[in-house]
């Protein structure tokens, strides 16, 4: 895709590649880690999407050098694809990807905090301000009964420090996205994506070789679903999902960009209620009500300054 004067229709798929790939992608890494250790799982999807946007650009004529843009894509890939990523992939082991996705939702109330550039605007809105109190009082609201046992038993259970781990993926992800739009990439999206994939690959394969996931690995023993899982994670999730978010903070207001939160929960639960039969009890639905009204005003706060505008 290219960024300059983006026509409407490719805005929308890309729109809907970030809401509904997005989405299901909780639900497939799930499945995915019943035959593939996480950092591994995490190695294998984002070097083999590189090597295949690298390989289609080569074929198209496309140079894949980042010369001066390397730097920004080392950065951008190491929080969105290691931090971001890597932080759901680890938790999702102890924790349902539907409220793993209902927790991420928050993330677009992190780019109000940090996004230092804007803060005399957001933080001058009563909407903003209560927007942010109220997504991570949704987050409180959904793990309260399992933090308040951990407090009476005096130990951190698996789900805690997996809600831990989480707070990194939160943070993460909005921190590579607000570098990648005051730092726009002057190289091809689809290789821009690729050195963010590599590097995140990279970061990936160095903690899996150190913890020994290699070694120990029984190839035979993957089911077919997970090898699917995968192949859904490569293609979807990272080539088409991933690049089209990328390109969407180049053309897009980063806030508006942000919205993806608002579906990808309501497509995670869907599946992992529907498909992978998870329970979901009223405290997480109500958790899920309460993040996005959040994120509501929010954007409520954002549309109004443009209308005055």
């Amino acid at each position: 895709m290219s960024s300059d004067t983006p026509s409407r229709l490719r805005i929308y798929l890309a729109f809907a590649a970030i809401y509904l790939i997005w989405g299901s992608t909780y639900y497939f890494i799930q499945v995915a880690l019943r035959g593939f250790p996480p950092f591994m799982l995490g190695g294998l999807r984002f070097l083999t999407a590189a090597a295949m946007l690298f390989g289609w650009s080569l074929a198209t004529g496309v140079s894949i050098r980042p010369g001066r843009d390397l730097r920004t894509a080392i950065i951008t890939g190491f929080l969105l694809c290691f931090v971001g990523n890597g932080a759901v992939v680890w938790v999702e082991q102890s924790i349902a990807s539907s409220v793993v996705a209902i927790v991420i939702s928050v993330a677009p109330l992190s780019f109000v905090v940090l996004d230092r550039p804007q803060w005399p605007v957001n933080f001058r809105s009563w909407n903003t301000l209560l927007g942010v109190v109220a997504g991570f009082a949704g987050v409180l609201l959904l793990f309260s009964e399992k933090l308040a046992a951990q407090w009476s038993a005096g130990e951190v259970s698996a789900e805690g420090s997996a809600l831990f781990i989480l707070l990194f993926g939160i943070l993460g992800w909005p921190a590579g996205s607000l570098y990648a739009k005051y730092n726009p990439a002057r190289i091809p999206n689809l290789v821009n994506s690729g050195w963010q994939m590599l590097t995140g690959a990279f970061f990936f394969l160095l903690v899996s070789a150190g913890r020994g996931e290699w070694t120990t690995m029984d190839w035979t023993a993957v089911p077919l679903d997970a090898w699917l899982s995968i192949a859904y994670l490569i293609v979807f999730g990272s080539i088409i999902g991933f690049s089209a978010y990328v390109w969407l903070l180049q053309v897009r207001p980063a806030t508006q960009v942000s919205t993806y939160a608002y579906v990808n929960p309501v497509v995670a639960v869907l599946l992992g209620v529907f498909v992978g039969n998870e329970q979901l009890g009223w405290r997480e639905l109500t958790g899920l009500v309460v993040i996005l009204g959040g994120v509501l005003l929010i954007n409520l706060a954002k549309y109004r300054k443009g209308r005055s505008a």
